[in-house]
């Protein structure tokens, strides 16, 4: 069977037969979702801290590359809100020139993700973690959209939280009241515009009513000309970025954390695609394209880009089925920048603050955030440790103590559940099920042996635990069965307290078999010596033969 891990998604469609009926339906969402894209590309653009056709620039390169080369039949990429804040604080910081060299060295990250074969790594983020930092997000891009949404007359807006936040309440009373009319109308009529009709995207609709009523009227609130000026209608040329190691030094720590949001999101979004379609996506593949349309966003000036959720989806409602869709999206939204994008100079900021206030709420979560808050401890303190460290101190802080977090409340719920039980004490056990036909009360266990069960997995959490258990017994009986067919794996902590028990026992002259030994634990075990130290007749793979191996020992000692 041939191997398709690095085949992008076009290649394979185009390989099984394309049919002018599918094109016909990819080219109406193609076109529908480069609508879309639109108003979202320039508002993720001038929310980044960047110009607006940066946010252009973005979603025709990386969207292009991420549909002709990635592992997904329906992904739209380009630039997301989910980047607003980790883009806003390296421009912050680091300069525009910095979020380029932070793009481009992401690329080369995610392509060695993928090249590593670690798309199926992204799986197992846990969902208490990414809740918790997409609501962090969704709060954050909420909180940066308050000044053109009031259209508070202020300077620049700092990146910290608190910070911003006692900065708009010193000149909330200056709030123009036009600014918030127009603001509230948006969220309005993106969020019920469908009813009315659904061919027309929300946001669209009151882009070019609020961007008419402005002009018609000559409204006194911001627009994009008056802070950017005119918007390049023309892709700019591309321009390698100079990076040498102590640029690398200085910008790895952002571009790891594009590269590793990128991954998460696009992946995500991959997930949820396939499940509307009933597809299955290329992961790893799916990386590789992520790289490289960083890579190419970089060269040509813009910003971050990913999968995006809401625009993948509205793809596949519209009848996208094919990469095709993704690639006449970026079509469009090319030709909307070279003969009509002189117009979105146009466009009030109060509009574009009303529209991400919208995709601030779709972000959020608050639902399932909800959901985790009445459940169990652990994911409690994982989503609140890790939004609360999202929103006041750094997305990449919030997601390494996230992990790490989990890891550990992961490593404690598992040694919670390896224990080591003596079950010979009369032949009866409590946590035996009375119905396996291997449960030792109806096995006939000689006298003189008793039987020994570990349950669970024998790692480096549990095994102190097991050690602890077998060693503070008093009963030193002359031959011991120790099960351990509910082992699944052991480690290398695991092996050495299982040698410890043993030594000890051993010297105290008992006579030890294992049993149930699972292939995978036996090789652990054969390699650490212990099966040659205790003797390869001594391990055995279920009880019966265990049971046999003690009765040989008893007749050869009688």
């Amino acid at each position: 069977m041939k191997n398709n891990t690095f085949t992008p998604k076009l290649f394979s469609v185009l390989k099984e037969g394309y049919s002018k009926k599918q094109f016909s339906k990819d080219l109406v969402a193609g076109v529908i979702v480069g609508i879309v894209a639109l108003p979202l590309s320039i508002a993720f653009g001038i929310a980044s801290g960047v110009t607006p056709e940066k946010g252009l620039v973005t979603a025709i390169i990386a969207g292009f590359i991420i549909a002709a080369f990635g592992g997904s039949r329906v992904q739209i990429g380009g630039p997301t809100g989910a980047f607003i804040i980790i883009v806003y604080g390296i421009v912050q910081e680091y300069g525009v020139a910095g979020l380029t060299i932070a793009t481009f060295l992401a690329g080369f990250i995610l392509i060695l993700m993928g090249l590593a074969r670690l798309g199926a790594v992204i799986q197992f983020i846990p969902h208490p973690l990414i809740v918790g930092f997409t609501s962090g997000i969704a709060l954050l891009i909420f909180s940066s959209q308050i000044k053109d949404f009031f259209g508070l007359e202020m300077g620049v807006i700092p990146a910290e939280f608190l910070q911003k936040w006692q900065l708009y309440f010193k000149h909330f009373d200056g709030v123009n009241f036009y600014a918030l009319g127009i603001g509230v109308f948006t969220v309005i009529t993106t969020f019920y515009f469908h009813k009315i009709t659904p061919k027309v995207p929300g946001a669209l609709a009151a882009i070019l009513l609020t961007t008419f009523v402005v002009q018609f009227f000559g409204l006194p609130v911001e627009t994009i000309e008056t802070r950017f000026g005119n918007i390049p209608s023309t892709i700019p040329m591309p321009q390698i970025p100079a990076v040498d190691f102590s640029t690398i030094q200085e910008l790895i720590k952002p571009a790891f954390t594009i590269a590793m949001l990128g991954a998460i999101e696009s992946l995500l979004s991959a997930v949820v695609a396939d499940g509307m379609i009933g597809g299955r996506h290329r992961s790893n593949m799916e990386l590789v394209a992520q790289g490289g349309a960083n890579i190419f966003s970089g060269i040509f000036g813009g910003i971050p880009a990913t999968g995006a959720i809401a625009r993948t989806a509205t793809n596949v409602k519209n009848g996208g089925r094919t990469p095709v869709a993704g690639i006449i999206h970026a079509l469009v939204l090319l030709l909307i920048m070279l003969f009509v994008g002189s117009w979105a100079k146009l466009i009030p900021f109060s509009c574009l603050a009303g529209i991400l206030v919208v995709v601030a709420y779709n972000m959020s979560e608050w639902r399932s955030f909800v959901s985790i808050l009445k459940g169990d401890k652990s994911d409690i303190l994982v989503v609140t440790l890790t939004f609360f460290l999202t929103v006041l101190v750094d997305l990449t802080v919030a997601i390494e103590v996230g992990m790490v977090l989990a890891a550990f409340l992961f490593m404690r719920r598992m040694a919670k559940i390896s224990n080591v039980s003596v079950i010979t004490d009369d032949l009866k056990d409590a946590r035996e099920d009375r119905n396996d036909p291997d449960a030792t009360e109806r096995l006939p266990v000689p006298k003189g042996v008793e039987v020994y069960e570990v349950n669970g997995p024998l790692f480096f959490a549990a095994a102190h635990n097991f050690k602890e258990t077998l060693t503070r017994t008093n009963r030193r009986p002359k031959y011991l069965i120790i099960r351990m067919r509910h082992v699944p794996i052991v480690d290398a902590t695991g092996v050495h307290n299982l040698r410890e028990v043993l030594k000890e026992f051993k010297g105290q002259g008992t006579q030890i078999v294992l049993s149930g030994v699972q292939p995978d634990v036996f090789n652990s075990l054969e390699k650490a010596g212990i099966v040659e130290w205790l003797g390869s007749p001594n391990v055995c793979s279920d009880i019966h033969k265990a049971l046999k191996r003690v009765n040989e020992l008893l007749a050869e000692n009688s």
